[in-house]
């Protein structure tokens, strides 16, 4: 199945208002529209609503970075999905950030999802192993038990549309990369688990994006690694020259899946 590639930019806790809105038109005027690479944009909350109004909708869309489950009610602080349905098509859930530091536990993880999808939006659901884990040779068992939790209460119908994410929590901005063998071994056991709760014809559609290293000369040994579908972005989306590169990549590894099915 030709599933269009993602690249999704997670612009965490950085950015005001102003300075999101200079991002957001300086990657309009020099990111093209390329209809094999859907690009999307997660802001602050504070962002969300004023970039909705600003954005090209035809070229970006937006996502928020979290959300909380339940749709309405006196909970202070919090954010529902509810609430963001007319803003955003996306929402990143589990990223090992929210795990870690606001501790979002397996069954939080699977109600935000739950969430989520009841208010129509697509989660992007990070799954990924620390270095503890893997060193006691835990990936297998960790992937395993974060993606059968957190899509306990989905359908195959609503499984198709979610997107997952593999972030291998030691990679992230360590001094030596995740090697292709590596992840493509991950990505080929998360496959594997979709396919065990679901089927082949939900794994085949559902796309995966890698959040690891983002460098965009890494971009296209990544992105042609069997399974992937595209990448979760960090800080690497902050500046729009190399977040451009990115896409552009992306773009070209399209291009050249497509040759090779015509060949």
């Amino acid at each position: 199945m030709n599933r269009r590639k993602l690249i999704v930019a997670n612009w965490k806790m950085y950015l005001s208002l102003h300075e999101a809105s200079l991002l957001t038109n300086r990657l309009d005027k020099h990111v093209e529209l390329h209809h094999d690479v859907e690009v999307v944009l997660s802001p602050n909350y504070l962002c969300l609503q004023p970039l909705s109004q600003e954005i090209d909708h035809r070229k970006f869309k937006l996502a928020a970075q979290d959300g909380y489950f339940v749709d309405e009610g006196a909970y202070t602080g919090a954010i529902s999905f509810n609430q963001m349905r007319d803003l955003v098509s996306y929402a990143i859930i589990g990223h090992s950030e929210r795990r870690r530091y606001f501790n979002d536990s397996l069954e939080v993880v699977r109600d935000k999802v739950a969430a989520a999808v009841r208010n129509r939006i697509t989660p992007i659901l990070c799954v990924g192993e620390t270095k503890e884990e893997r060193a006691q040779k835990e990936t297998k068992q960790v992937l395993h038990d974060q993606i059968v939790t957190a899509l306990s209460n989905l359908t195959s119908d609503d499984a198709e549309n979610l997107v997952l994410g593999y972030e291998p929590v030691w990679a992230i901005g360590a001094d030596e990369p995740a090697k292709p063998d590596q992840i493509e071994s991950a990505i080929s056991w998360i496959r594997y688990q979709v396919r065990e709760l679901y089927g082949e014809k939900t794994e085949s559609s559902m796309r995966l994006l890698y959040g690891g290293s983002d460098e965009p000369e890494f971009v296209k040994s990544i992105m042609s690694i069997d399974g992937v579908d595209g990448l979760l972005v960090g800080r690497a989306s902050l500046n729009y020259e190399r977040f451009k590169d990115i896409i552009n990549n992306a773009h070209l590894v399209a291009l050249e899946e497509d040759k090779g099915k015509e060949a």
